[in-house]
């Protein structure tokens, strides 16, 4: 064996063991999905007059648009759409006359949040009293990847109903739409704490 072909075996051999000693040292995982960083616009509110026994106010990055559908017409249904983050609040006015038709509708709410359950990690609920306005319901918190993340409903009592479900318009996703459900979901506090009933 000649001095040239000793050297390059002792080279692979070296860099072999240096190939091997390199990765020994580095613990590889896998690093997990990321998602776009999403800039958020400042929280500023104006009172929106809907034309209907109720008022709240939206922030500036939202609007109220009225709620279509061909086989009814409900012109105290109102969506509340925040284009740039793709999502629609989706409002549900009802005027009702007695206890029975209070508890139905209640109920109905309990239903339209439970409907998620399949999918669910979790379902939150969470008493909403602030007496002194005559505003009482539940706010709905539903983990997972769910069609809707955050329901609630609000009612005087005697005679206003009203309930929100949010949507995102694309696949569910809590993972990539987390910190926009969680801004979003200020806005929603803020319109319960500003709903007032006319």
């Amino acid at each position: 064996m000649g001095n040239l072909e000793s050297r390059i075996i002792i080279s692979f051999f070296i860099l072999l063991a240096t190939s091997i000693l390199s990765c020994a040292n580095n613990d590889y995982s896998p690093k997990p999905n990321g998602y776009f960083r999403i800039p958020f616009p400042e929280k500023e509110y104006v009172q929106t007059t809907t034309g209907c026994p109720y008022e709240f106010s939206i922030p500036t990055y939202a609007k109220v648009t009225d709620f279509v559908n061909a086989d009814k017409e409900e012109p105290c249904w109102k969506n509340i759409q925040f284009p740039q983050f793709n999502a629609t609040l989706h409002i549900s006015y009802f005027n009702f006359q007695n206890k029975i038709t209070l508890d139905q509708l209640s109920e109905d709410a309990r239903i339209f949040a439970f409907k998620h359950t399949s999918k669910a990690t979790s379902i939150d609920q969470e008493n909403i009293r602030i007496p002194n306005e005559n505003k009482f319901g539940i706010a709905y918190q539903i983990g997972g990847n769910t069609a809707s993340n955050y329901q609630f409903y609000l009612t005087d009592s005697t005679k206003h109903f009203i309930r929100g479900a949010l949507y995102f318009n694309e696949k569910p996703n809590l993972d990539s739409i987390q910190p926009v459900l969680d801004f979003i979901k200020t806005d929603i506090n803020q319109l319960i704490i500003s709903l007032k009933w006319k």
